[in-house]
């Protein structure tokens, strides 16, 4: 007899507020970023990704993920079913000579884990900083999405004062600034044009994306680093000064101030969007 699927995070907890908010999207770069600083995850995305060629195709598929296994209900835990068959095939050797395997339970772990330490830290600048209350809420639901994409409870650290120990290991015994982090960093790679969304608005970036381009790629550098917890910055030796933070708390309070005064079409995500207004109707229906 299969086993009950596992179920996503509760509605209106703390993943329910945070993961379709658009300040999310400031947030995915530094997370993605400390995945691949991974020798065996770094491996298995530059041999295995098309994140060069097709990085806003990429990264919408990554963000609808996301969005499923937080508000996809039943389709949560078949996201996370097709995840694992994707990442079956994807094994080699790493920077280190290592041989890897993308669903060895240490390489898996890492690339869920990288969230919650993201989350912890950048809520600071986008939000407000998390109680100690809400940063366990957060890393019991996190464990929650873990169960999703099929991390046995046993490979993830079972309280956030279990995990922190297990995440400065990593970043001391692993972390570096593999190729795919330079890549991902860099402000000199070619980045190709916005393909994704109305024609209109394509064809406006595909035009002026050689004036666009340079901007874009310092900001994504800028919070990539800017919002990667300092401890993890430090393991991969990706630089940040005073005036950069400076820069980074002035950015904070402009998005703490602007986001929560738009409208809920503007301020969530659509798969956000869906699931807040069926939350709701479903509330209703049994008041």
């Amino acid at each position: 007899m299969r086993r009950p699927d596992p179920v996503p995070p509760p509605v209106g907890g703390m993943l329910w507020s945070l993961t379709g908010d658009i300040r999310g999207l400031l947030m995915l770069p530094a997370a993605l970023t400390m995945q691949v600083a991974h020798p065996a995850v770094g491996a298995g995305v530059d041999e295995h990704s098309v994140f060069r060629t097709d990085p806003w195709g990429r990264g919408e598929r990554s963000l609808r993920s996301l969005q499923l296994w937080v508000y996809g209900g039943e389709a949560a835990a078949e996201e996370g079913r097709r995840l694992r068959a994707l990442h079956r095939t994807i094994q080699g050797t790493d920077s280190r000579g290592r041989r890897y395997h993308a669903l060895s339970p240490e390489n898996y772990a890492w690339v869920h884990a990288t969230g919650f330490p993201v989350y912890q830290h950048a809520c600071r600048y986008l939000y407000r900083p998390l109680t100690g209350a809400q940063e366990r809420r957060l890393y019991a639901e996190w464990l929650q999405v873990g169960r999703i994409l099929g991390i046995h409870d046993r490979d993830m650290p079972g309280t956030v004062e279990e995990f922190w120990p297990y995440y400065r290991k990593v970043l001391a015994d692993e972390l570096e600034a593999t190729a795919v982090v330079r890549d991902l960093v860099a402000t000199d790679r070619p980045i190709p044009p916005v393909d994704r969304g109305p024609l209109s608005l394509r064809l406006l970036l595909r035009w002026g994306w050689p004036v666009l381009r340079p901007g874009f790629a310092r900001f994504r550098r800028f919070v990539t680093i800017g919002l990667m917890p300092p401890d993890a910055r430090e393991a991969i030796g990706l630089p940040w000064t005073d005036r950069q933070e400076r820069r980074l708390r002035r950015l904070g309070r402009a998005v703490r101030a602007v986001v929560p005064l738009l409208p809920e079409r503007l301020r969530y995500l659509p798969l956000a969007r869906e699931a807040r207004r069926a939350a709701r109707l479903g509330a209703r229906a049994a008041s």
